[in-house]
């Protein structure tokens, strides 16, 4: 057994670099769609997929959100951008090997089909029942409402990319009940059925390890952070020795 010490940045491009050997995505990365909604942690998935299908020049995660969570005192518009953000590029929609640049998920919703891959940011989790939910601000459901119409009626595969910070305690559809209530304010909170993949998920996929969290936060950048012990076999604890040692250092996320 190991233990390690995972800061968000440094879960972000853990989970990047599971979900860019999921095997469901690359099926469809050569056979059908792969939709990477923009988010922060997909920014990470973005780059590793492109970086995969040796396109990743001319993307970059400066800007690739809608809508974002920031301390009160960082000045946000009516969305949760900042002005300082860079223009937003679009989602990355790549089809049978090829980025479509520029398109979003609402270019390409009705042609997606089974077999094709969604991986869509959430904002809350319950690992234990692996379950996911979604802030919503806008009024018609905003990428997730259209999603939705593609996973629920034509069956395709929804993937949730999504860091062990944003774990709650509460079940999600009790809250959202409570949250979307009448006379409520903020964003509403929408659970949604899709495959849920954190960082354990990652180092399963990745090594074959077993993990848990056994403790959490810290001081000087571990704001945020879990401490994962992780079980396995001498190979196993060496692959994910390696794999962690890859992502140790990345920096915090900035714009």
């Amino acid at each position: 057994m190991m233990q390690f010490v995972v800061t968000p940045s440094a879960g972000k491009r853990l989970i990047a670099k599971g979900i860019a050997r999921h095997p469901e995505v690359l099926r469809a990365l050569d056979e059908g769609t792969v939709a990477v909604l923009a988010g922060t942690t997909n920014g990470y998935v973005a780059e590793e997929l492109l970086s995969q299908i040796g396109q990743a020049e001319g993307f970059s995660r400066q800007g690739f959100v809608r809508g974002i969570t920031v301390p009160p005192s960082v000045l946000t518009d009516e969305t949760g951008r900042s002005p300082h953000e860079h223009q937003f590029p679009g989602d990355v929609i790549i089809v049978k090997g090829k980025w479509l640049r520029g398109k979003t998920i609402f270019d390409v919703v009705d042609d997606l089909r089974e077999g094709d891959v969604v991986l869509k940011g959430a904002n809350a989790i319950d690992p234990a029942r692996k379950q996911a939910a979604i802030l919503i601000g806008h009024p018609k459901g905003g990428t997730i409402g259209a999603a939705l119409q593609a996973v629920v009626g034509r069956r395709v595969r929804l993937i949730l990319p999504v860091g062990l910070e944003k774990r709650v305690l509460s079940d999600l559809n009790e809250l959202a009940v409570k949250v979307n209530s009448p006379g409520g304010k903020g964003p509403r909170l929408l659970p949604v059925p899709g495959e849920v993949f954190t960082e354990i998920e990652a180092l399963s996929l990745l090594t074959g390890a077993r993990a848990d969290i056994i403790a959490a936060g810290g001081v000087r950048g571990a704001e945020g952070a879990v401490r994962l012990a992780v079980w396995g076999s001498n190979e196993e604890i060496e692959k994910a020795n390696a794999l962690m040692a890859s992502v140790v250092g990345e920096p915090p996320f900035s714009f």
